[in-house]
């Protein structure tokens, strides 16, 4: 791409990035950048800083296309374009493709297309995890993770490596948990309920229609991270009417799905509390609740995390090609 400068002369622009899944996936290797990244952004929207309108969509027969444009100060400018197709091998299950453009927020130039669907998944399962971090009582070890798919996989990629957790997978398919369970050497959950019963920390990531936790499995003071559901609530509404709710945003609430969440529609505008709001410090977040109380962080996206997700990946790969 070539553009033309006020005096006439022709400059190059750089190359446009084009990563594809396993480059995408490479260059969101740095846990701990990404979760500074994201923690960056969730601070910046509670702030009211961000700029990122509700997700739209396309519907299809079999699914939905999404946009979700978004602009972060500091991070950048970016938008992701995302289908979510009813997955006919695999009943109850949905496909995730798509890509995310990365702008440069001075200039407007494309930097960079990346694979959506390793930067969703793994910027969903930082979040979770930044949250479940935050909100879950300091001396909690004992995770299930409730799920058998590409977000259940990324949140046992993340979580596996810390030798302090024990962590399950449980799910409603006994041969996947038992695949996923091998792969991560963590402990296999005879069922969901009996696995979410002894956990201190439940991460919810699951294609449901219909809840699969519910309030009457949680020990107190378990902290929940909910981040599927995107076609149903994943959590029941006794969980919902009993935590400390907190999100990423306002819209989970007060917008409709699929921009907002199934288990909060409705719910009172001071039930949610921004985890941004917790980030900085202006909330006290699981110190709001006392060490019995239940919380959930409800995540349903937002295009701030998409920002801060292409940000990590652009400056990774132009380190790596520049070595």
């Amino acid at each position: 791409m070539h553009t033309d400068d006020p005096g006439g002369a022709v400059r190059a622009e750089p190359a446009l990035q084009v990563l594809d899944e396993a480059q995408t996936r490479a260059a969101l290797a740095d846990t701990a950048a990404l979760t500074d990244a994201i923690a960056r952004a969730l601070v910046s929207v509670a702030r009211g800083e961000a700029s990122a309108p509700p997700r739209i969509a396309a519907r299809a027969a079999g699914g939905l296309l999404g946009a979700m444009p978004g602009y972060v100060p500091g991070l950048g400018l970016a938008a992701k374009l995302i289908s979510v197709f009813t997955d006919p091998a695999h009943p109850g299950r949905s496909t995730h493709r798509g890509v995310v453009v990365a702008f440069d927020e001075t200039d407007g130039r494309a930097l960079a297309v990346l694979d959506a669907e390793p930067l969703t998944a793994i910027r969903t399962a930082a979040i979770s995890i930044l949250a479940l971090r935050t909100l879950a009582r300091p001396e909690a070890r004992r995770v299930t993770v409730v799920g058998t798919g590409t977000l259940a996989a990324a949140h046992l990629a993340q979580l596996s490596g810390d030798p302090v957790l024990e962590l399950t997978v449980a799910g409603r398919d006994p041969e996947r948990v038992r695949v996923l369970a091998e792969r991560f050497g963590v402990a296999a959950g005879g069922s969901i309920e009996e696995a979410v019963r002894s956990a201190e920390v439940v991460a919810c990531c699951t294609g449901a229609l219909e809840p699969v936790v519910r309030r009457a499995w949680l020990a107190p003071g378990t902290h929940v991270s909910s981040v599927g559901g995107s076609a149903g609530p994943e959590l029941d509404a006794d969980t919902i009417r009993d935590a400390a709710l907190f999100t990423e945003w306002d819209g989970a609430a007060s917008a409709a799905p699929p921009a907002g969440a199934h288990e909060l529609q409705g719910l009172a505008p001071e039930r949610i509390t921004l985890l941004g709001n917790v980030l900085d410090g202006t909330h006290p977040g699981r110190g709001a609740t006392g060490a019995d109380g239940l919380t959930v962080f409800k995540s349903t996206g937002h295009a701030a995390l998409d920002v801060a997700a292409a940000r990590v990946a652009v400056a990774a790969a132009a380190a790596a090609a520049s070595q």
